[in-house]
């Protein structure tokens, strides 16, 4: 298996919404997004697959170690080997995906969140950084891009913390912001025991609406002559967008399940969001 095979493995192995966002893309922006979205599966994977959490910081440093060894032109993983030419092609900086990294490593450490001030930094890391290395990979002429992909990271970020309340509350984790259980009344145990409630279903709704209001922002930062290039980010965003409607028409039931769209749905939305221009 070539490197850039273990990449595509990888990604459409997920079956994310981001690997729909960029299956219509010339083939070296594709290659170039594949392996940074790999990338970020192999370090995510560490963090949720490892129980262990010296091993898993063990792991994550190996992953450091591996950029720094790319960047000097020895990388010696598959996804480091395809990573290296799209680094090459695109001047993708270190320092932004060494902050996928300490994002990650966040997860090692911290459950809770004081307020959105505090999301926010975790969110920066994991998403709106993925968002910039995106955006200099699809290209762009107005620099004000990088502020949408910024706004939009942290759209899809929010997103996927409103879908796994559940999820991540049985691993242990709690992402929405404790200041805001406290407002909307849901004491941290409803979250833990997947208990519904009147107060849960305002606090989504509000999570809902704050996302939504970061996806409209993005798309007013967005220049004209910058649209066609960075249509994967919209094709995401029409997707993520389409499962927040499903979520919210499903009560916002996120204790116990995890709504999903079928794969058929995801590529139907990319298809016509692609050919929108």
């Amino acid at each position: 298996m070539t490197p850039e095979q273990y990449c595509q493995h990888k990604a459409a192995q997920s079956g994310s919404s981001f690997y729909y966002s960029f299956l219509f893309l010339q083939p070296e922006r594709r290659r170039a997004i594949t392996a940074l979205y790999a990338f970020c599966r192999e370090v995510d994977d560490v963090v949720d697959e490892c129980t262990d959490v010296q091993l898993a910081r063990t792991k994550l440093a190996w992953w450091r170690a591996e950029l720094v060894s790319m960047y000097q032109g020895k990388p010696s993983h598959p996804v480091t080997q395809s990573l290296a030419e799209a680094t090459h092609s695109y001047n993708l900086p270190q320092e932004l995906l060494m902050e996928i990294i300490d994002g990650m490593e966040m997860d090692l450490s911290q459950t809770r969140y004081a307020d959105f001030k505090a999301l926010h930094l975790y969110c920066y890391r994991v998403a709106s950084v993925v968002g910039l290395l995106a955006a200099e990979i699809f290209g762009y002429e107005d620099r004000r891009t990088l502020k949408y992909a910024h706004d939009l990271g942290l759209a899809f970020q929010l997103t996927n913390i409103i879908r796994d309340v559940g999820e991540d509350a049985r691993l242990g984790r709690i992402y929405l912001p404790a200041d805001e259980l406290v407002r909307f009344g849901v004491p941290v145990e409803d979250i833990l025991h997947a208990r519904y409630s009147n107060a849960f279903s305002s606090l989504m709704e509000f999570q809902i609406e704050r996302a939504e209001s970061l996806y409209e922002q993005a798309f007013a930062q967005l220049p004209a002559q910058d649209r066609r290039a960075q249509r994967p980010g919209l094709v995401m965003a029409a997707i993520y967008r389409a499962l927040l409607q499903e979520i919210r028409r499903d009560g916002c039931r996120v204790l116990d399940r995890r709504t999903a769209l079928t794969p058929v749905r995801k590529l139907w939305i990319a298809w016509r969001t692609w050919n929108k221009g």
